[in-house]
């Protein structure tokens, strides 16, 4: 009989962890969110032997049992038993070898835990490149657990560890009764009568039960219990802790000076450090990161486009052949312009999704991101973020949706909030098509010093008016978005390594099924609602419509596709969102804007590049509108106001563009954010100050250009 039994993967932040879980599970993973917090619960399946399975779960990396992000608070509870749906059976420490000082701190808080414990030793290659040699029978005597050497990013030493966690879990090694240190005696009297209470815990765990009891779950009464017992014995949790460390490294410096020799401290340099005294300078630093970034978001932008375009196409020929076999009717048309436009919405995305993450992955995965981080951090922080936000923002210039899930590498709930919150404002590609339709429509094609181009001048502008206005809503919202977490931006630099194609393949696979089925369901519902908007209106109006084009096609058949655009124009008119623009002209007056752009500000919530296909119809273009702007452009040109002037002045186009720049217009993006937030509080707030903000600017933009 196979049995099943959970295990759990803890460690370091980048000791290879991440590598182990998916040279364990493979493509055998679920991706969901601990309770309560927005952090990674990855678990993942794997055969350890003829008669053991496990479930193995990746806990977030942590440098010791004092969490004091939320990702380490989740890691905390599941080592103190205090969370409600894992109990691990073992645990597997992931411990880098060429930092294994640091990396036996939180190694030996866990063994005074008396949880089953087996030690992967990784970057074992790398320790002996820094002159590093460790005896591992020694390291396993001293420790009194399993230790086992691995190369996850090249699949060696897997099959040993699955047989050291076979025979741990075969013939357990019972727990040592001496601590790791004298935990008792740090505290002797609060910790006694601390276990008096809750017999079942450890020293150790006596300890973290004293220091965070508010905090844990536990009863009232036991609440109460262990606050008397640190009252009574006048317990001071920071002196605790601070003994507790400097016992404990005191320890580890023994053990290292028994199993591990290092060399001489002033050896030579190695690859990382020549590499960062070019990457981390202080003028170069800045222009590789600037060359880099570039490359990134014209990767995004040029590789993707190809894809996209891919899938624009199969889904072009699939809604016309379904709209050939189809019998025509509000049925029919729901099938191809409300469910197959949605589909069409969320595939579409993919690509710029896949390759955005794979590009991230390859950064993490090389050592270059935190060299990111690092050198951003300063202006970051100035407006409330730090230097994680920056790859979010960046990516934001390609698509927000993906950029939005990428926040998750900010462990500060505040800083992660304010970047989810600020990166819509950058311009992304779906604006492009808007911008490019009404820059060529209002700005003149002038020349400045022979090769400055006034329109591309005006693009540029757009693209830093969102980015300014980004940092600016950044400053004020750090007021008012309080959180009790204090930011800490410790981080280390890890060394470069070469990337692992595998682990880039799998990140790309799970953050693409994150969005098919997460965000995929919401963008689906409003699909179908803007198509419902789009298509029925008052019953009668429409009946009318119908019947008069019909009429007109019987007696002219040879226009009749002129007939059918025009029929549509007019139905979308007295739609209900066509009834919707009008009722919303008003409002939109004073912005130098007229019904027909109230309906296309209304339709391209859905997507901002809807413009450019909601403007063919209302003005007739044809079905191939967005392939033949030139023909669109004239016919917005031409465009008069019932008073007989234009609307598309200087002022009207400008107004427009800086509207687009700023409004929250993307459905896509407001379903990320609402699984990223785990709230409809956020979303909502972020579309009341973006379009607030987009009217108040586009109306100053059309009073001072009118």
């Amino acid at each position: 009989m196979n049995k099943k039994i959970n295990i759990a993967l803890v460690g370091n932040p980048n000791s290879g962890k991440s590598s182990l879980f998916n040279a364990l599970t493979g493509l055998n993973q679920k991706v969901g969110n601990f309770p309560g917090v927005t952090v990674d619960k990855k678990t993942g399946e794997s055969k350890i032997s003829e008669k053991h399975s496990a479930v193995f779960i990746d806990l977030p990396g942590t440098y010791s049992l004092y969490p004091k992000r939320a990702d380490e608070w989740v890691a905390y509870r599941v080592l103190l038993n205090q969370d409600s749906e894992i109990f691990p059976d073992l645990i597997v420490l992931v411990a880098d070898a060429s930092n294994l000082r640091r990396n036996l701190l939180f190694c030996s808080q866990i063994l005074d835990l008396k949880i089953p414990v087996v030690v992967a030793l990784t970057m074992i290659d790398l320790a002996k490149q820094k002159g590093t040699q460790i005896d591992i029978p020694g390291l396993e005597r001293e420790l009194g657990v399993p230790v086992v050497v691995i190369n996850p990013r090249k699949n060696k030493g897997i099959e040993n560890l699955k047989r050291a966690i076979e025979s741990s879990i075969e013939s357990p090694v019972k727990a040592s009764s001496r601590d790791f240190i004298y935990n008792d005696m740090l505290a002797p009297k609060a910790v006694r009568e601390a276990r008096e209470q809750i017999p079942s815990m450890t020293n150790y765990a006596a300890i973290h039960y004293l220091i965070n009891y508010e905090t844990l779950s536990l009863s009232y009464t036991e609440k109460d219990k262990l606050r008397q017992i640190v009252e009574r014995n006048k317990f001071n949790a920071t002196r605790t802790q601070a003994e507790e460390i400097v016992q404990r490294y005191a320890r580890i410096k023994n053990i290292m000076q028994q199993t591990v020799s290092e060399s001489d401290p002033l050896r030579k340099s190695i690859l990382t450090q020549k590499l960062d005294n070019l990457l981390l300078h202080k003028r170069w630093g800045y222009l590789i990161l600037l060359i880099v970034l570039f490359f990134l978001f014209q990767s995004v932008f040029w590789i993707a486009q190809y894809p996209m375009s891919g899938i624009e196409w199969l889904f072009g020929k699939i809604s016309g052949w379904f709209t050939e076999i189809m019998p025509q009717g509000k049925l029919s048309d729901l099938f191809i312009n409300g469910f197959l436009a949605g589909l069409s919405g969320i595939m579409v995305f993919i690509p710029q999704i896949m390759i955005l993450f794979g590009l991230i992955t390859l950064l993490e995965d090389t050592g270059y991101m935190a060299r990111i981080s690092f050198l951003t951090d300063r202006i970051m922080r100035k407006v409330g973020l730090n230097g994680k936000s920056v790859m979010p923002m960046i990516s934001g210039y390609a698509c927000a949706v993906p950029a939005i899930m990428s926040a998750r590498n900010i462990e500060n709930r505040k800083e992660r909030l304010l970047t989810i919150m600020v990166t819509p404002l950058m311009s992304c590609s779906a604006r492009l098509p808007v911008y490019t339709i009404l820059i060529a429509l209002v700005i003149p094609s002038k020349l400045y010093f022979g090769f400055l181009s006034l329109q591309g001048l005006v693009m540029m502008g757009l693209y830093l008016l969102g980015t300014v206005m980004a940092l600016i809503v950044s400053l004020v919202m750090k007021s008012f978005i309080k959180n009790k977490e204090k930011s800490y931006f410790i981080l280390e630099l890890p060394v470069y390594r070469s990337p692992r194609w595998k682990n880039v393949f799998i990140t790309m696979l799970e953050k693409a099924k994150i969005f098919v089925f997460d965000a995929g369901k919401i963008i689906m519902i409003i699909s179908l609602i803007l198509w419902t908007l789009s298509t029925f209106g008052p019953s009668s109006k429409a009946d009318k419509i119908e019947s008069f084009y019909k009429n007109e096609i019987e007696k002219k058949p040879d226009q009749k596709d002129v007939l059918t655009q025009q029929m549509k124009t007019e139905l979308l008119e007295h739609s209900y969102a066509g009834y919707m623009g009008k009722a919303i002209e008003p409002i939109i007056a004073p912005l130098g804007y007229d019904w027909k752009i109230g309906i296309a500000l209304i339709t391209s919530f859905a997507a901002r590049e809807v413009f450019v296909g909601t403007m063919a119809t209302l003005y007739s273009v044809g079905e191939d509108a967005d392939e033949n702007n030139a023909t669109l452009r004239e016919k917005m040109n031409a465009a008069k106001k019932e008073d007989g002037s234009k609307v598309y002045t200087l002022a009207t186009g400008l107004s427009l563009m800086v509207f687009y720049v700023l409004a929250m217009q993307c459905m896509s993006t407001i379903a990320v954010v609402r699984r990223e937030t785990r709230s409809w509080k956020w979303p909502i707030i972020q579309i009341l100050y973006m379009t607030g903000l987009a009217y108040l600017l586009s109306f100053l933009i059309y009073q001072i250009f009118k």
